[in-house]
């Protein structure tokens, strides 16, 4: 078995899922060295383009004028949203590890790593849509990259983690719940920061 896992195996699944996942299930990667040598740029796409795409273009978010921010603001803005990523990949990535005694799958944080890796990689892909921040743009192209990334999710467990698929889609549903609160938490956080005074100005 091999020990380490390439950065083309990680970005290969997204056109060669299957494959890519098999070639995970036969690798003990390190967690550290996946997040370093891929995750972590994955993670820097969407603040990027967001901060590029709102300091163009503002943010439109269905007023008639885009909303512009300070410079100040938009790097506040965009260093939270990267540190709210990073919290994303390493604690879902732990809870999936946590996750794997109950169903019978692989306890290797670098698998588990990887693969959440890979299930977020079309959303990271689809910032792209950042570039120009309409709320209608971003739905648009966002929700086919959700879809995606839950197929990828429904789909690898079971060969990544080397457990039946019965017991791979019942992984899969339970992290798809905790994914579900994290984003409707973070998302009262953000409401609740802009209301404060960092970001839009929204405080009343």
């Amino acid at each position: 078995m091999s020990s380490n896992i390439s950065s083309l195996t990680l970005f290969r699944s997204l056109y060669q899922p299957q494959q890519a996942f098999a070639e995970l299930a036969r690798a003990e990667p390190s967690s550290l060295r996946i997040f370093l040598s891929y995750s972590l740029w994955l993670l820097l796409l969407p603040p990027v383009f967001s901060l590029i795409g709102a300091a163009n273009f503002g943010w439109r978010l269905g007023a008639d004028q885009p909303l512009f921010m300070t410079t100040n603001t938009l790097l506040i803005i965009s260093a939270g949203y990267f540190v709210a990523l990073l919290f994303g990949l390493f604690s879902t990535a732990i809870i999936s590890r946590w996750m794997a005694k109950t169903y019978g799958a692989s306890v290797s944080l670098g698998r588990h790593m990887a693969l959440i890796t890979m299930v977020g990689q079309p959303l990271a892909i689809a910032s792209a849509a950042h570039l120009f921040p309409d709320v209608l743009v971003n739905v648009l192209v966002l929700i086919p990259a959700t879809i995606w990334g839950m197929y990828l999710l429904y789909s690898g467990i079971p060969v990544a983690l080397e457990t039946p698929p019965e017991r791979g889609m019942l992984m899969a549903s339970a992290l798809m719940a905790w994914l579900l609160v994290a984003v409707v938490s973070l998302l009262g956080i953000s409401m609740s920061l802009w209301v404060l005074g960092v970001g839009p100005l929204l405080g009343v």
